[in-house]
């Protein structure tokens, strides 16, 4: 089995390509990943499912305004997001310092009572209290937040540490695929169900993930235990001074970052841009958003399968390009989309019967499969690149730099928005932006291939 040093004295190891990526769905068998995925399954579909549940209820039940739409749709994205940026130094600092699998049980716990603020926030606003209702959502999303804080750098950490080198891009993009379809399913359910099964469903679900997160096999601290520092500015700055100075890692976070700033505009601009454009009711936007989840999973085998397994950004430029032409594409058959008659949706039936919908399905399809087959490497240089007592801050630091990004995309967003700007045009802006992440992309390429 050659090896060779790589950029940076990143270790490379080259192995005869019989041998390359043997079946990484073979890692579903063993215990050491099958845990992790589908508790990870369990929570990506969760959270989705109560998220997705209560945008849908707002933006059809409760608001009946454009512009409050997407400002409610932006201060949830901006709640969710606030914990990354506060909290994912100290959730990095923890997470290379205690036992991996004793944090994500401990976080598993506070998601039944997160999931309990959520269901009563549902039940009220159902029961005709919209305020109360909507501020206990809220709460909830806040919480959401926290949670995935500090679960999110375990996730990806933990990898290295539970699998040999050749089987962590395989197990990257397996659980990368197993996030997008739990999205999926969580959004079909919440466009499907009633708010009461979803506030049932959401409580049973936090309960099977906590038991599921039992069986994960420990993965205890590798290097010397750190001095926790609790001050989240100067935690934060010290962590990322302390990632970014290695340039591979610098880029692939700058690239990831970027990405995730294009994904916050369309989070934001999406739900209202189907109501209002597209004219069709929320089952309707449940379907799109699955769509779109579905690309993504797919984006995930395909660039596995092409690189097969090694971590390289070769074809991380040209997806992200490909995705901003995707993206100029559905710009233009949302505008020669033919509205529903005044006062009324297209339903589910009524929109696929339309004459330019499978189009529109399939270049939504093709936008999140191109984002996919974009973003899956970059998260694979995170935990590769440093040492493995390390993995968890550097996936910190780029959540920390991701959620400032995903903010400023927000309240771009925003400020964009109170100027007159329309979903289809915000939809412009983000094939733009897709050309700066290619140009991260291609400098990342370069300096490690």
């Amino acid at each position: 089995m050659p090896v060779r040093l790589g950029y940076a004295g990143a270790l490379h190891i080259e192995r005869k390509p019989r041998f390359v990526m043997l079946n990484a769905l073979g890692l579903l068998k063993q215990r050491r990943f099958l845990p992790l995925f589908t508790t990870q399954f369990l929570g990506a579909f969760n959270d989705n499912l109560f998220k997705t549940s209560m945008v849908l209820f707002a933006t059809y039940a409760i608001f009946n305004d454009p512009k409050m739409e997407a400002n409610f749709n932006a201060l949830a994205t901006g709640l969710a997001i606030l914990p990354f940026f506060l909290l994912s130094a100290l959730a990095g600092q923890l997470a290379d310092s205690h036992d991996k699998a004793r944090i994500i049980r401990i976080v598993k716990t506070a998601e039944i009572l997160i999931m309990l603020l959520g269901a009563s926030g549902l039940m009220v606003a159902r029961a005709g209290l919209p305020g109360v209702g909507i501020g206990l959502m809220l709460g909830a999303v806040l919480c959401l937040g926290v949670h995935s804080t500090f679960f999110g750098p375990i996730k990806y950490a933990i990898l290295p540490q539970h699998l040999p080198p050749h089987d962590v891009l395989g197990g990257t993009g397996l659980v990368e695929a197993g996030t997008y379809l739990a999205i999926l399913l969580g959004t079909v359910t919440a466009g499907w169900i009633p708010i009461e099964g979803a506030a049932i469903t959401v409580l049973a679900v936090a309960a099977l993930g906590w038991l599921v997160a039992r069986q994960i096999p420990p993965a205890p601290r590798e290097g010397p235990r750190l001095v926790l520092n609790y001050n989240p500015f100067t935690s934060s700055w010290r962590l990322i001074r302390a990632t970014l100075h290695i340039p591979r890692l610098f880029l692939a976070i700058c690239a990831i970052s970027f990405f995730w700033t294009i994904g916050a505009v369309l989070i934001v601009v999406f739900p209202p841009l189907v109501k209002n454009v597209l004219t069709a009711d929320e089952r309707v936007a449940s379907g799109a958003i699955a769509v779109f989840s579905v690309g993504v999973a797919i984006g995930s085998v395909i660039i596995n399968t092409m690189l097969r397994g090694r971590i390289s950004a070769r074809y991380s430029p040209v997806s992200v390009i490909a995705m901003g032409g995707f993206v100029v594409l559905f710009s233009v058959l949302c505008r020669e989309w033919p509205a529903a008659p005044v006062g009324t949706l297209y339903s589910w039936g009524e929109f696929i019967a339309q004459p330019r919908a499978i189009a529109i399905m399939l270049s939504l399809l093709a936008i999140a499969t191109t984002g996919g087959m974009f973003v899956v490497p970059l998260y694979a240089f995170l935990t590769t690149t440093v040492e493995k007592d390390q993995t968890a801050r550097t996936v910190a630091a780029n959540n920390v730099v991701n959620s400032g990004a995903m903010t400023i995309g927000s309240v771009a967003v925003l400020i964009i928005t109170a100027f007159g700007v329309g979903p289809t045009d915000m939809l412009l802006l983000v094939a733009a932006m897709c050309l700066v992440s290619a140009w991260i992309a291609q400098r990342l390429h370069r300096a490690c291939d």
